[in-house]
């Protein structure tokens, strides 16, 4: 079983409304961060992990992506795209790399996601008895996103999405960044939408950590932040 991950998938497809006219003309992922696309970062850090094949899901103004990294040689690495039509969820953008990832276990990185590249490493390699890696960050207020539950192996037994204040919580943040074997897909198949009328991809992932396979938790070190509105992108770039 090959354990070395040199497949990537990055969404980048939302719009990003919480960062109101920055993404009148740009998605997302294309807002510079310290003098580079939020995107660029993470397709670098990949690399120097030995990533070098990349997918990206494209939607919102998917032409500006196209246009700034085109087929990855400029950055040493080869790009493809895939484009999300309808916004229908985290849980079924996935499907959209089944045909790019093949057999190989790959990446998966939310495109507005910046850590720092030292963690990418740990995050490329999949021992052989593990099915799935989910990274975790520490103080982050966890109904911002999700809750990750684990045991004394830090190995994932539940996953919640934004949970109410009525609702059990955990101190470990869902941070973003995934690495995945195939079995996914058959997960994320399965999929029923949410209260949220969304396809979420961590349903797809408590799936599978239930069906006793093991799903790993990595807490990540160093810099993490979800550039998510206009105030975190000032913080980033002072």
């Amino acid at each position: 079983m090959d354990n070395t991950i040199t497949k990537a998938v990055l969404l980048a497809a939302g719009r990003g409304t919480r960062m109101r006219e920055l993404t009148d003309e740009l998605p997302k992922p294309m807002i510079a961060v310290r003098g580079k696309p939020i995107l660029q970062h993470i397709i670098e850090g990949l690399r120097a992990a030995g990533v070098t094949q990349l997918l990206i899901i494209v939607g919102y103004r998917a032409d500006v992506v196209r246009q700034a990294f085109a087929a990855g040689s400029q950055l040493g690495v080869a790009i493809e795209y895939a484009e999300q039509l309808v916004q229908d969820g985290t849980g079924r953008v996935i499907g959209l790399g089944r045909h790019f990832t093949g057999n190989d276990p790959f990446v998966l990185h939310y495109g507005d996601i910046l850590v720092d590249s030292s963690n990418y490493p740990r995050l490329t390699s999949l021992p052989g008895e593990t099915e799935a890696i989910v990274s975790v960050k520490g103080n982050e207020d966890v109904r911002q996103g999700g809750a990750v539950f684990v045991n004394e192996r830090f190995e994932l037994i539940d996953l919640r999405e934004k949970p109410r204040p009525n609702e059990p919580t955990s101190p470990w943040y869902n941070a973003g960044i995934y690495a995945f074997r195939p079995s996914i897909y058959e997960f994320a198949a399965r999929l029923e939408p949410s209260p949220r009328g969304e396809y979420e991809l961590t349903d797809a992932i408590r799936a599978l950590a239930h069906s006793g396979k093991k799903v790993q938790a990595i807490e990540l070190s160093g810099g993490w932040a979800d550039v998510r509105d206009p105030e975190i992108l000032a913080k980033l770039n002072r």
